[in-house]
């Protein structure tokens, strides 16, 4: 759990579930699990399973903790809708989340299809907003079963952005992010491909935010994400949504 997440679009994290295993391009050069490996390493008994998907009930209640209200995402370290994550314990994290209408939680995943199978007989929380990762052609499947569903903000996160997406349906999505990948094996995003999903994101009213270019930037320069900063064409795009209320 952190109280100040360094995480651009978010203000807290929470980890009631920690590891996950590869599932689609944009796994590869994971940072939880490189992250995990280091606090292993550490002796932090909460990662001795090192990036296997793990339950962590001790965990559960952290968020009742917060009193002001802040965004909280949910899980850094891993996916709630791992196929090991029972979803006996998923209601254990949205009981906590009903206690807590103070606090907006973000969860997002690459595994939208458990998602959907799981509120497909369970109710959406009014604090609660669904996302997926699109990061390529491959994955865009993701965002049809996001669409499907009923939450106060849908997002999509494309991040890390490894290609040209061409045309997005952004139907039912509120928020778009996206994003350079980071680290020494970074794969390097182009600008055009940013201004495609922003041009989209414009015509469709959805709200963008451009979190960073990483490790290579606007440029094509290889520096340090920190440097490369999260400037488009000089000018910064960090909107958020406005949630949707219910009927």
């Amino acid at each position: 759990m952190s109280n100040n997440s360094k995480i651009a679009w978010t203000q807290a994290t929470w980890n009631p579930v920690t590891g996950c295993e590869k599932t689609s391009d944009g796994c590869k050069n994971c940072y939880a699990e490189q992250l995990v490996k280091r606090l292993k390493a550490m002796g932090q008994a909460k990662y001795q399973n090192g990036f296997t998907p793990t339950l962590h009930p001790g965990s559960l209640n952290e968020p009742l903790k917060w009193k002001n209200p802040r965004l909280v995402f949910l899980p850094s370290m891993g996916d709630l809708f791992h196929k090991d994550i029972p979803f006996s314990f998923i209601d254990q994290v949205m009981d906590v989340i009903l206690k807590c209408p103070q606090h907006t939680f973000q969860i997002l995943t690459k595994r939208a299809e458990r998602m959907n199978d799981y509120f497909s007989s369970r109710p959406i929380l009014e604090n609660v907003w669904l996302g997926c990762t699109v990061e390529n052609q491959s994955t865009k499947w993701r965002m049809d079963c996001l669409r499907q569903l009923k939450a106060p903000v849908n997002f999509i996160s494309h991040e890390p952005l490894l290609e040209d997406l061409g045309m997005l349906d952004y139907t039912n999505i509120d928020w778009v992010i996206a994003g350079g990948e980071s680290g020494n094996k970074a794969r390097k995003m182009e600008k055009s491909w940013v201004l495609n999903i922003k041009a989209q994101c414009d015509a469709s009213g959805t709200a963008f935010f451009f979190k960073q270019w990483g490790t290579w930037g606007e440029d094509g320069v290889k520096r340090s994400t920190k440097a490369n900063r999260h400037l488009l064409d000089g000018a910064e795009y960090q909107a958020y949504p406005i949630p949707k209320k219910k009927p």
